[in-house]
């Protein structure tokens, strides 16, 4: 048999085993997902006979397919004591297996991106630069994938054996679409490791394109894992398919689309990418700091720069997305809002809001000391401090709490829960202008560093400049007077200043990137980017970003789990245990800074795994990465 023969075949029977294992788990799940049918068919045969429960959120009434949820009591049956606090142990647990979770599920995505920028390319040397950028990427979380079903299991364990009441009645509930996630994650594992082991043999030609094909199916298989696991958590938060006794009323669907399950899933997909790039991002710059020669370190520094140019992209719109969150939180429960972000878990949001802010002066600081590789990029150094100082006062507004947690006397003292100077400031549409003015410096930020050795030789470049300065402008007054004027209307009208704030920042976003990418096209250049010529202090911005982002969504994590109070599902079934109460913030804090301290631990271990058995690179490869003398293309950054 020829070569191309082989590769044919070996082509066709790859695709027909991605195939197989995508559509496995959906065709062996159809008789579950249709279990609302037969319950309707039940009740056309027997409507005497069956009993019937209205939905508590979708107020539709449903043949009772399921039992109440149990009423548990603090005992050993229940909730069995092993001489510590259960709930700590299943928050450790808990977030261990989310942290790696979303590590894994975020990388894959940034392979297929950069795969297929590499698929794209017309420049041979950049395509393989791609190419091996992608294979270092999946080859880092290779490692961690198999440590994330490890932390699954004993997560699992950890439930059983300590909530065994709890697991066994959301069990109950997700019967229909257990097995489903079980055997979606064997199919994504499959795809995984056909997909990397087979890097080699589908490098080029028509083999390339399954290959990226199968990126596509494993992130498709990846979301939906991530859905299903959301589904979780939605139901605990705002419990929908079943009746007021926690009654499964035999539409699974219902039970999974709750009120809060899109949002979500939104607020999941970009956290988890925007955490991804930090994390790939801060294993680059340690592998930076770590390197000893040129070439090493250009490659690394490009590295580190895609990873925090990925992950920024995807922590910049979500913001948003935590705000249509907490409007939907708002929207199903007032209470649980007024919980959230004015009363016993507030003082949180102003914690959040600080990591928030260093997110953000972390990407700033590094694309500052980033423009240094880049010759000509000199003119944008003496405007700097004007984006310091509008990052700081961004950041101070976005800051400012409207109430602060105190004590008894404290509110005895000052006569009432605002105090008399700051409960004038911290209103939203004030702290919406500040994320908003924040994040705006940030699309400056990346414009400058787009066109830093560069010189637009368009016809209109000089009315193309005063245009985009004139928008910037416009833009900031736009955002700051909105913000302004929140202090002077009421509560319920200022909410609305939102929708204008934002648009402002997104037309900042995408129209001026746009814009500048057309001035940019056949732009002059100043010289190559230098890449490795940076300071290490650039790469210690990079590690601080992965570090805040990991400390925010264990904050954040916390938070979320916290607003249900004292029920394990809200209003359904409530949480009889000992350790039914908020923890005080500065318990938290050292919970969260244990599971973010114990995870770059472990996820150091997992790199240094992986660099034992790493493999060598294809000929040329690293070669092609541009160092102090070598060419750059137009289009690498």
């Amino acid at each position: 048999m020829g070569l191309v023969t082989r590769k044919k075949v070996f082509s066709i029977m790859a695709l027909c085993a991605m195939v197989g294992l995508l559509l496995f788990p959906v065709v062996v799940s159809l008789p579950s997902l249709a279990i609302g049918a037969d319950a309707a068919d039940a009740e056309k045969k027997d409507e005497a006979k069956v009993e019937k429960g209205r939905d508590v959120y979708y107020k539709t009434e449903g043949i009772v397919v399921g039992a109440p949820a149990p009423k548990t009591v603090d005992g050993p049956r229940d909730y069995p004591r092993y001489n510590f606090e259960s709930r700590v142990l299943l928050w450790f647990a808990n977030q261990q297996h989310l942290y790696y979770g979303s590590f894994v599920l975020a990388v894959p995505i940034f392979c297929m991106v950069v795969e297929f920028m590499g698929v794209v390319t017309k420049d041979k040397a950049l395509a393989k630069r791609y190419d091996q950028l992608a294979y270092d990427f999946i080859k880092i979380s290779l490692t961690a994938y198999s440590l994330t079903a490890v932390l699954g299991g004993i997560l699992i364990f950890t439930f059983l054996t300590l909530y065994p009441a709890f697991f066994g009645y959301l069990s109950s509930i997700f019967r229909p679409v257990m097995h489903i996630y079980a055997l979606m994650f064997v199919a994504e594992s499959g795809t995984l490791y056909i997909y990397y082991y087979g890097w080699d043999k589908m490098r080029e030609g028509f083999l390339k394109w399954i290959h990226l094909s199968m990126s596509v199916i494993l992130n498709v298989i990846g979301t939906l894992l991530m859905f299903l696991a959301n589904s979780w958590i939605g139901f605990m938060m705002s419990p929908a398919g079943v009746d007021e006794q926690g009654r499964f009323l035999g539409n699974i669907w219902h039970v999974i689309h709750t009120a809060l399950w899109n949002p979500l899933n939104l607020h999941r997909i970009l956290g988890n990418m925007a955490f991804g790039g930090g994390v790939v991002a801060a294993y680059a710059a340690y592998k930076f700091l770590a390197s000893k020669t040129d070439e090493d370190r250009a490659h690394y520094d490009w590295m580190g720069y895609i990873a925090m140019a990925l992950g920024v992209a995807f922590l910049i719109p979500l913001p948003f997305a935590g705000y249509w969150l907490m409007r939907e939180v708002y929207a199903y429960r007032q209470q649980m809002g007024i919980t959230l972000m004015g009363g016993l878990l507030a003082w949180l949001f102003i914690i959040q809001a600080t990591m928030i802010g260093i997110l953000f002066l972390s990407t700033n600081y590094y694309l500052w000391q980033a423009m240094g590789r880049m010759r000509g990029a000199e003119k944008y150094q003496r405007y700097i401090k004007y984006l310091v100082f509008l990052l700081a006062c961004g950041y101070l507004v976005f800051i400012t709490p409207h109430t602060m947690v105190m004590t008894p006397a404290e509110l005895k003292a000052m006569g009432g829960q605002q105090h008399p100077v700051l409960g004038n400031y911290g209103v939203m549409s004030a702290k919406n202008g500040g994320i908003n003015v924040i994040i705006t410096t940030t699309v400056l930020s990346f414009v400058w560093y787009m066109r830093g050795n560069k010189v637009s030789t368009v016809s209109w470049a000089k009315f193309g400049n005063i245009f985009m300065g004139c928008f910037f402008f416009f833009a900031y007054v736009n955002i700051v007077g909105l913000a302004i004027y929140g202090y002077y209307i009421p509560a319920n009208v200022r909410v609305g200043l939102s929708v204008p704030q934002v648009a402002t920042t997104l037309s900042c976003l995408f129209f001026m990137f746009a814009l500048n990418s057309v001035m940019m096209k056949g732009a002059k250049q100043m010289g190559p980017i230098e890449w490795g010529k940076i300071s290490a202090r650039s790469q210690y911005a990079l590690i601080m970003l992965a570090t805040a982002f990991t400390w925010m969504m264990g904050l954040m994590g916390y938070i979320r789990s916290s607003v249900r109070l004292f029920w394990h599902v809200n209003e359904i079934m409530r949480d009889n245990s000992p350790w039914a109460y908020t923890h005080t913030v500065g318990f938290a804090a050292n919970m969260i800074s244990f599971n973010v301290l114990f995870f770059w631990i472990s996820i150091l271990f997992v790199f240094w795994l992986g660099s034992l058995a790493a493999k060598k690179a294809p000929a040329g490869a690293k070669a092609d990465v541009p160092g102090s003398a070598a060419p750059q293309p137009a289009g690498s950054h």
